[in-house]
């Protein structure tokens, strides 16, 4: 049935136990001839879906501590290879507003008890590491990186439990000065020559931990929106600022989302939701909260490996692209790892809470140690563009992962995984091209289709 166009199709591979690493090869590298037929992956070109924004990792304070003491040949190693057109090319960014469990300790912008104004809010302390890892980014590689950041706590003086570990909630007669707070960040970022895309309202509001955290019940996120935040942001003019809800796993936020966007005085701040992967896959959920909000967005804003650093792990790679494919065929728009890089424990972490990134660095050596899990992401991130729009792919595979999307001159690009022992045969159909291939044991491929 392979029937090979004229125009050429690129093939691009990354496979376990073969040193292929988004390698390119030849189209015969997958092609296959056999007597039986076999189950199709179908893409339709007309039926375009949302425009993606792009992909991305995280900067905090823990990778730009790693980061600063590397030497200069190190540190444009790391920017070019997220950043820079020959490696990922990321364009989305997070970071932390206040610290996380990924900095080297607890702080606040504005310690001073009872300071309502905010008088002594200063970020004085990111301009030592993580505002030169940004700007490093920025200015490198003339990237338009849209900058997303997120506080896990407010200072420990506007909490109701007196720290900024351990819960505890805002407590109400600070809820306009930690609205105006956002605003000072971003202003106060601006003038460090980064711009701040979007803010969520608060990392993980649901989930009380032994590092920085914040809870908030779903009516907490709605009313402080709806009369503190937005106004607020209204207040100082930065009304173009993405406002993004939720910032926690997918397993309950169709009724989190619910609440905040029901009503309509808080949904008219709201640019849409955020969404993590730590407590199981539930995609179903990322369908349900577009079917119910389609004028919303949907953002992937944080997913790691928890529990070390995992290193030479080809299940690393695996995970993030069944959730990236999973996430994008459910209205998605951009998809944004954790940590960018993290040392050899996985780390630094102020509470222990190790995890992995898609680059170690061991820094008593200063070797720069790829994961599977930054080629796995590579399969998408250097492929599928901002601007790019996911089309419709009708996978019939039992074995097979698959997602596409189209440029605005109809290149049409898909990826492929097989995260099974076995190699997995398929009929991949796009309009008049129909190709059998055969798609390796544990491997990633992506097809671009002119």
């Amino acid at each position: 049935m392979t029937n090979i166009p004229e125009k050429t199709i690129l093939v691009y591979i990354t496979a376990k136990d073969t040193g292929q690493k988004v390698e390119q090869v030849n189209l015969s590298h997958l092609l296959t001839t056999k007597a039986i037929e076999s189950p199709t992956i179908k893409l339709n070109k007309n039926g375009t879906r949302q425009e993606i924004l792009g992909f991305g990792g995280a900067f905090t304070e823990a990778a730009a501590s790693v980061y600063h003491k590397l030497n200069f040949k190190k540190k444009e190693e790391i920017i070019q290879a997220y950043f820079g057109p020959n490696g990922n090319g990321y364009n989305m960014g997070r970071t932390h507003i206040n610290s996380c469990d990924f900095s080297l300790g607890n702080y606040a912008h504005c310690e001073t008890a009872g300071d309502k104004e905010l008088k002594d809010f200063s970020i004085s302390r990111d301009k030592k590491m993580l505002i030169p890892f940004i700007k490093d980014a920025i200015d490198k590689v003339k990237t338009l990186i849209h900058i997303m950041a997120s506080p896990w706590s407010p200072p420990a003086w506007m909490k109701t439990n007196g720290q900024m570990n351990h819960g505890g909630k805002l407590k109400k007669e600070f809820r306009d000065s930690w609205a105006n707070y956002y605003c000072k960040y971003i202003n106060a970022y601006e003038k460090e020559g980064i711009p701040i895309w979007g803010i969520s309202v608060q990392n993980e509001p649901d989930a009380k931990q032994t590092w920085d955290s914040c809870i908030y019940t779903a009516e907490d996120e709605r009313d402080f929106i709806r009369d503190y935040l937005g106004p607020a942001l209204e207040s100082k003019n930065l009304l173009d600022k993405k406002v993004i809800i939720w910032d926690h796993n997918r397993d309950i936020m169709v009724e989190r989302v619910r609440t905040v966007l029901n009503d309509p005085e808080a949904a008219k701040y709201v640019w849409g939701t955020g969404f993590h992967w730590y407590n199981g896959d539930h995609f179903d959920a990322v369908q349900l909260v577009h079917d119910d909000f389609p004028d919303k967005e949907l953002i992937f804003t944080e997913g790691c490996q928890e529990n070390g650093p995992h290193i030479g792990s080809w299940d690393l790679g695996e995970r993030y692209a069944t959730s990236v494919i999973n996430d994008l065929n459910r209205w998605t728009v951009a998809w944004i790892d954790w940590n960018l890089i993290l040392d050899e424990n996985g780390g630094p972490n102020h509470v222990g809470n190790y995890c992995s990134a898609p680059i170690i660095v061991d820094t008593r050596s200063q070797d720069i140690l790829y994961q599977s899990s930054y080629y796995y992401l590579g399969h998408f991130s250097r492929f599928i563009k901002r601007g790019d729009r996911i089309i419709e792919c009708e996978n019939k595979t039992d074995n097979l992962l698959a997602l596409a999307s189209i440029n605005d001159k109809g290149i049409v690009t898909t990826i492929i995984m097989n995260k099974k022992d076995t190699q997995a045969d398929c009929t991949y159909m796009n309009g008049d091209v129909a190709l059998d291939l055969c798609i390796p044991s544990r491997s990633i491929v992506t097809l671009v289709n002119a």
